[in-house]
């Protein structure tokens, strides 16, 4: 089984909300998780937009798990480093100054 980090899509027409799931890649949008890292509401005000489990999401990409393009620009607008997710949670920036 193949998984992977994508969003999936809640709410009504219009008025999206998403979560931030993790997912067999097979499956489709709206389907089956294995599990929820968090949340993504692209209408709300601007810091509440976007929540999530940073020790989850650094749990699965130390597994090897890929995010789509939207959940890693999520990532990295919230300085999560998806190239050393063992920086992520003690929030240095990986430069040697």
């Amino acid at each position: 089984m193949s998984a992977v980090i994508r969003l999936k899509k809640f709410g009504t027409k219009k008025r999206p909300f998403y979560r931030i799931v993790v997912m067999d890649s097979r499956a489709p949008r709206d389907g089956r998780t294995i599990e929820e890292l968090g949340f993504y509401h692209p209408i709300a005000q601007e810091g509440k937009q976007i929540s999530f489990d940073v020790e989850k999401a650094v749990k699965w990409l130390k597994f090897g798990v890929m995010p789509s393009h939207t959940v890693r620009r999520i990532f990295n607008r919230n300085n999560l480093k998806l190239g050393n997710p063992e920086l992520a949670l003690t929030g240095e920036t990986g430069e040697s100054s």
